[in-house]
């Protein structure tokens, strides 16, 4: 990823930041729901033990090809952990994606750390995102499209979480230069 993507973005009610090791506990607990896994492509379900712990030191240790910030609302006096967003290198730009843990469903926190990131990805000089949803998660459909996203088609991919292929919604931003 481009070194120019800050490790730290600002929103109104979110700090997005890297993730830390007292992440891990809501990090398995919300990602170990099947509501979450079934919407996802990579996150198995059942969520093994100790995959919480094994990414977040994958992340800290700059093993990863992607940009990863956890949704954290402390400075609202909200939870430290909320959810994750990221930036997946691409050939043109990256792919965003994200969850949020279902208590922080229907809140605005993806939305708003979607925008967040968006502007972090242009100031980095990025020409676009791409971002793609399972087709039936309208919610997740309305985040990307709320941070100026436009459809582009569908397509299929497996999700570990179903254990079966998914089709998806694909989506894209384009950032200029």
């Amino acid at each position: 990823m481009p070194s120019r993507l800050p490790d730290r973005i600002e929103t109104e009610r979110l700090t997005l930041r890297r993730p830390r090791a007292s992440d891990a506990g809501p990090m398995s607990l919300y990602a170990g729901d099947r509501r979450v896994a079934e919407m996802l492509e990579h996150v198995p379900h059942p969520y093994p033990p100790g995959a919480a712990e094994a990414f977040i030191e994958r992340i800290l240790a700059d093993l990863v090809t992607e940009r990863v910030w956890v949704m954290d609302a402390e400075k609202i006096d909200g939870p430290e952990f909320i959810g994750v967003i990221s930036l997946k290198q691409q050939e043109e730009g990256a792919r965003l994606g994200y969850w949020v843990g279902p208590p922080f469903w229907n809140t605005g926190y993806a939305t708003e750390a979607a925008l967040g990131v968006v502007a972090a990805a242009r100031e980095a000089g990025l020409a676009r995102l791409d971002a793609r949803v399972v087709a039936e998660n309208e919610a997740s459909a309305h985040v990307l499209l709320h941070a100026g996203f436009a459809e582009r088609g569908r397509a299929d991919f497996f999700s570990v979480g179903r254990g079966a292929m998914a089709t998806h919604r694909l989506f894209r931003l384009e950032l200029g230069r």
